[in-house]
């Protein structure tokens, strides 16, 4: 790898009594790089982005970001250091309105607030300002949240991401429940993100999305890594297929990246492949 090392796991391990979610986890993530995590639900993958973002703490191994070791940071510390994530829940203020829910992001998420203020400040209005723009809801800033389809709650949460003006972005299944179009959009809106020099990795099962846009996949399974390489060699990888992926969705994925046309998928394939 060529990028420069910006985020490093080192035997990372997470148990839950005798249930090892993440176990020995080694992966050193680049600057400017999009790597995407795939595998079967179980397999440790939003349990690692938790240990990462401070949300639970390792049981062993230890994380550096840079030249920081990070490992027993709180959540709140590793945000304001330049790591932001979204969920796969759509997690929001519903009480609030979408401009608000990024202005506190922005208030929060990059700097430390021993003693909150009573007043957002001017450089905190901007920058939710700027990532409702940059997300493209900034025509919808004064709605509540209850008011928002999927697509625009997924959009919600990415801008508050954004407006911590962070270095590397960890996106947790950001298509899932999508359609096409909708995926699509979200495919623009990461690559743009990679535009702005933001480091991403991100966690999804809708293949297409994954391997279009990542330049390392990484295939987890019962907390270990299975797989790590490019995305073209994913559907090469007899454990992958046997644990993840299936014969259909492998074949489908030899044919996209042979170039040969592949039937337009119904509902069901959509979600997978």
């Amino acid at each position: 790898m060529t990028a420069m090392p910006l985020l490093i796991f080192d035997g990372v391990a997470k148990h839950f009594d005798s249930l090892a979610a993440v176990d020995g986890v080694s992966l050193v993530v680049g600057r400017g790089e999009i790597v995407g995590i795939g595998g079967p639900n179980g397999a440790g993958k939003t349990t690692l982005f938790d240990v990462v973002t401070g949300l639970t703490p390792a049981t062993a191994g230890r994380v550096w970001f840079g030249d920081t070791e990070i490992t027993s940071w709180s959540a709140d510390r590793i945000c304001q250091l330049g790591i932001a994530r979204t969920f796969q829940l759509n997690a929001a203020f519903d009480s609030l309105t979408v401009r608000e829910n990024v202005e506190v992001a922005a208030y929060f998420g990059r700097s430390r607030r021993r003693i909150p203020g009573f007043k957002l400040g001017r450089s905190t209005v901007e920058a939710a300002e700027e990532a409702l723009d940059f997300v493209g809801l900034a025509d919808k800033a004064s709605m509540s949240i209850g008011q928002l389809p999927v697509l625009d709650r997924k959009l919600l949460m990415i801008a508050g991401a954004v407006a911590t003006k962070p270095q590397m972005i960890f996106l947790d299944e950001p298509v899932g429940g999508l359609t096409l179009g909708e995926i699509d959009r979200i495919m623009a809106l990461v690559e743009k993100l990679r535009a702005e020099g933001i480091t991403i990795v991100l966690i999804e099962h809708v293949m297409r999305f994954l391997l279009a846009l990542s330049s390392r996949v990484v295939i987890m399974h019962h907390g270990k890594i299975i797989f790590e390489g490019s995305p073209d060699k994913v559907a090469d990888d007899e454990t992958v297929v046997a644990t993840y992926l299936g014969e259909g969705t492998r074949d489908r994925l030899k044919r996209q990246f042979a170039g040969t046309p592949t039937p337009k998928p119904g509902a069901t394939e959509a979600a997978r492949g």
